[in-house]
């Protein structure tokens, strides 16, 4: 025989030999385990497109649906100061002009659907802006220093002062206010980055607080996880007020960005490898205790329609949750809604937009990810697996999510790892200390909850019409949860790649 067809045989022989071991697993479950407190940090907010936005009726809709099935409490987005929301202006004297009606459109919008503003100041209005640095986004903000910082100073008290006259102190003060977004890749134009942005953040948080300190303000609001033991440390040192530090991460940025090392971190892997480096260097700084809030985070930071708008969301989200719990106070998933226009207008349904929705208010599979997630209990029973995670209820009921994740397949060279789950596994639960017969399972996979075999049916309409709108979200519909006997305290279900499913034992 050739030797590279001998060498093919015996690596499929090897593979072979060692495959029950890979696509097979026995997890145990003592339903009576003593457990820890496991909050939903992961759907505690979302984050969206610009501030804009919210006035309009299908952001709206799919804001009400999100909030439906998660409970969030937060919605962040950019762009409250933007221009086309007219909040500053001067005039001939150069005296400053406030103007807050679309601002209270938003945030009213926003709170009659049972959700706070997470207040992201940004960007520079152009009459307060000392120079044009046009961001490159569709919308085009401005991202220049203020040209005169007692100005800016006075704009932020004057929106302070407009929001509690609006709202009540009371609500308000359960906001938070983010100076600014991500000063540290381009969305700021002061020079050098962080001293001019560390002068924005004193003067910001000074302002807020000297109209009410129960307002909390809070940074650096970084990309790829930067910054912030250098903002505690700048904070403490010149007794600047802070109340929470906020940064974000995106699973294909890259190792050399976030770390300084040349490593292949798996898309999977990179959240909360990120979150861990920024906890503890939290738990390292003179303020261990200050709470930690990811602002912005998703598999993708591009529109990648094989991972935001795929199946490969429901495990990867399962598993960024189980390996993030315990690490961070609260996660904002960018975004909720691809009503968004940072790229310009949406062209075509499934673009791998950010949302859990796309346009035409389709839900997609990452939707039906969260909406089995939050059924997720307020208890974590410990277990030693990368691929089931155990939960109870209050009244007792145990909720288990397991998942076969399977690379997205653009991330081969980082997944490496990971290739050999890209096949159907077997999973056997064994309950300990549980009576229950039966169980109910739900599931996200290509055959359950995915709308794009129905859209790849149509073949892929640009502009779907009425009728294939109304196919199309009767595809992504969850079917009802399936009744699976429990044998001997004993239950098996197998999942394809990229499958999600949630047990529910009674």
């Amino acid at each position: 025989m050739h030797r590279s067809k001998l060498k093919s045989r015996l690596l499929f022989l090897a593979l072979a030999a060692v495959s029950p071991a890979l696509f097979a697993q026995t997890v145990e479950i003592d339903a009576a385990a003593k457990a820890r407190p496991f909050p939903h940090f992961w759907e505690a907010s979302f984050g969206s497109g610009r501030a804009n936005l919210a006035l309009r009726d299908a952001y709206r809709r799919d804001l009400e649906e999100v909030k439906a099935i998660t409970d969030t409490k937060y919605v962040r987005f950019h762009g409250i100061f933007h221009d086309e929301n007219g909040v500053y202006d001067e005039d001939a004297q150069g005296n400053a002009v406030y103007n807050w009606s679309y601002v209270d459109e938003i945030y009213d919008g926003l709170l009659a659907r049972g959700v706070k503003p997470f207040v992201e100041l940004s960007f520079m209005p152009k009459k307060l802006a000392s120079a044009e640095f046009w961001h490159p986004f569709w919308y085009r903000p401005n991202i220049s220093e203020p040209k005169d910082y007692a100005k800016w100073d006075a704009f932020m008290v004057a929106f302070a002062k407009h929001l509690i006259e609006r709202y009540g102190i009371d609500e308000v003060a359960s906001w938070y206010f983010e100076v600014w977004n991500e000063p540290n890749i381009g969305f700021w134009a002061g020079f050098p980055p962080q001293k001019t942005y560390w002068n924005l953040y004193d003067h910001t948080a000074l302002a807020l607080k000297s109209v009410d300190k129960r307002l909390r303000v809070g940074g650096p609001s970084t990309a790829q996880a930067a910054w912030v033991a250098e903002f505690i440390k700048h904070c403490k040192e010149k007794n600047i007020p802070f109340d929470f530090a906020s940064t974000h991460v995106y699973g294909n940025d890259t190792a050399d960005n976030v770390f300084g090392t040349n490593e292949a971190i798996p898309r999977s892997k990179m959240v909360c490898r990120a979150v861990k480096k920024v906890h503890d260097e939290i738990k390292k700084s003179a303020a261990p205790n200050t709470p930690l809030i990811w602002s912005e985070f998703n598999a993708a930071y591009d529109n990648t329609p094989p991972v935001t708008d795929s199946t490969y969301m429901g495990p990867w989200m399962a598993s960024t949750i189980a390996q993030c719990d315990g690490l961070v106070d609260i996660m904002s998933y960018w975004s909720f809604s691809d009503v968004f226009e940072e790229q310009g207008v949406v062209k075509t349904p499934l673009y791998g937009g950010f949302g859990l929705i796309a346009a035409h208010n389709l839900p997609k599979p990452a939707f039906n990810a969260f909406k089995l997630l939050h059924k997720l209990g307020d208890e974590r029973i410990p277990l030693q697996s990368e691929q089931v995670l155990a939960t109870r209820s209050k009244d007792g009921t145990l909720i288990v999510a397991a998942w076969n994740y399977a690379p997205s397949g653009l991330d081969q060279d980082a997944d490496k790892a990971d290739k050999a789950k890209s096949e159907p596994i077997t999973l056997t639960l064994k309950l300990k200390n549980s009576k229950a017969q039966t169980a109910q399972v739900s599931r996200v996979d290509r055959d359950h909850g995915d709308l794009r075999p129905a859209y790849e049916k149509m073949g892929s309409p640009r502009n779907p019409t009425q009728a294939q709108i109304k196919a199309l979200r009767e595809a992504a519909m969850l079917p009802a949860p399936e009744s699976v006997a429990i044998k001997d305290g004993t239950l098996t279900i197998t999942l394809p790649p990229q499958g999600l499913a949630l047990v529910e034992v009674k």
